[in-house]
């Protein structure tokens, strides 16, 4: 990882500001912004507000821990070149700071003739983004994965797993930032001549030269909150996960081929770094944006949720797709039907219920799911609007961009 240094110019008294750049959100994008804002320009005060006790507590630490290859991702796209670099930048920050991990390498598996064309799509698409790529047919997959079954399958090496949670207190530990946990930001007064203020819950006031929003499932709302319009919001779909009762029927990680209609993988089987295999996400849209489980119901988000009108175009245009995850939420046999495509040794039994994650997914007024992360600016201000799977393995270069944007918005004031 590079950084490169630059000299930071302070044009204002010193009790004016209680930092130069002032970050929303203490999950792994947020700190990995602070952590490259302090690498390329040493000297940088920054503050880091997060509403949880902890970091980590939400999209960085309910996912299935893997580093993703970037194979899925088109060619070009910010997750494409992102995730490719992020998964080996993450592997040797994880080495070096001695974090769990492990480079296991994935099949991507097709049970149907008609996912064929899709997986040697898959196959020229991961070529395109220099990742090496082995085709399989159904003997082969068996070398890999004996209990799995498909008419063929790709191999893709460089996909892995490490432990997320770890990565994010190492950023943390090592930007310098000074991070304010507990504090819940209700209020955010931006004077382009002058900069930001922020009013935490607990009543304290935060002033900062820039503001980076790094809030997750709440991102759009803090953008309106600074005043500036995202032209998008955050609809919360919920994974649900299951754990394998019997570990020793998968060997890594397998995915099915996905749907290029929708930015979700499938369901997957993924073993992690403490050898317990996790089966899913599914992704059905939560009542909350923090919800959990069905009994998490918000109704003042679920209704800024339908006044956008981009919900109701996604229902109309993608109802079947939302029925068939709803069914298997809501059913257990359901769900292992869905896993006995790729694991048909598996039985209801096998499966026990984990815990669920929420993805914060970016929806245009258009109905349009938006497939790519979303940055964007305003006066004294840098919005990250989208940034889901596979941020969490971009996380590395994804903070290096949004430290540029800070630094260069800095510079400017």
């Amino acid at each position: 990882m590079h950084y490169r240094k630059r000299e930071v110019v302070r044009v204002r008294a010193a009790s004016a500001y209680d930092c130069d750049v002032l970050v929303i959100g203490g999950g792994i994008v947020g700190l990995s912004t602070a952590y490259a804002i302090t690498r390329a320009a040493p000297g940088t005060r920054v503050t880091v507000l997060e509403k949880e006790a902890g970091p980590a507590r939400h999209q960085t630490g309910r996912n299935s821990g893997v580093i993703h290859s970037g194979i899925y991702y088109r060619p070009g796209s910010l997750k494409a070149r992102y995730a490719v670099r992020g998964a080996a930048e993450l592997v040797k920050f994880c080495a070096e700071y001695g974090i769990a991990h492990a480079v296991t390498g994935k099949l991507i598996v097709a049970t149907e003739r008609a996912e064929l064309p899709r997986l040697h799509a898959l196959v020229q698409r991961g070529r395109e983004n220099g990742i090496p790529v082995r085709e399989l047919g159904p003997a082969q997959i068996a070398e890999y994965e004996p209990e799995v079954r498909g008419l063929a399958a790709i191999h893709v090496g460089t996909t892995g797993v490490c432990d997320f949670v770890g990565v994010a207190r190492q950023l943390a530990r090592a930007s310098g930032a000074e991070i304010r946990y507990g504090a819940r930001v209700v209020r955010v007064d931006r004077r382009p001549e002058r900069g930001v203020a922020v009013l935490t819950a607990a009543g304290s006031v935060v002033r900062g030269r820039v503001l980076v929003n790094c809030a997750g499932l709440h991102c759009d709302e803090v953008a309106r909150l600074t005043g500036d319009e995202p032209g998008m919001r955050i609809v919360p779909f919920r994974g649900e996960y299951y754990e394998l009762a019997r570990p020793e029927l998968v060997r890594g990680l397998v995915y099915p081929v996905p749907n290029p209609a929708f930015p979700f993988l499938g369901v997957h089987l993924t073993r992690g770094i403490d050898s317990g295999v996790h089966i899913g996400p599914n992704a059905v849209p939560a009542l909350a944006r923090e919800g959990y489980g069905w009994g998490t119901v918000r109704p003042r988000e679920v209704a800024g949720t339908l006044a956008w009108p981009g919900a109701w175009h996604m229902a109309r245009r993608h109802w079947r797709y939302g029925a068939g995850e709803f069914h298997r939420s809501v059913s257990k046999r359901a769900f292992a039907m869905e896993v006995r495509r790729l694991l048909p040794a598996v039985t209801r039994d096998d499966l026990v219920r984990a815990a669920a994650g929420v993805r914060a997914q970016a929806l245009l007024r258009d109905g349009t799911l938006v497939d790519d992360f979303l940055l964007r600016e305003g006066p004294r201000a840098i919005h990250v609007l989208n940034a889901p799977s596979p941020a969490a393995t971009a996380c590395l270069p994804i903070g290096r961009e949004v430290a540029h944007r800070a630094l260069t918005a800095l510079d400017a004031v």
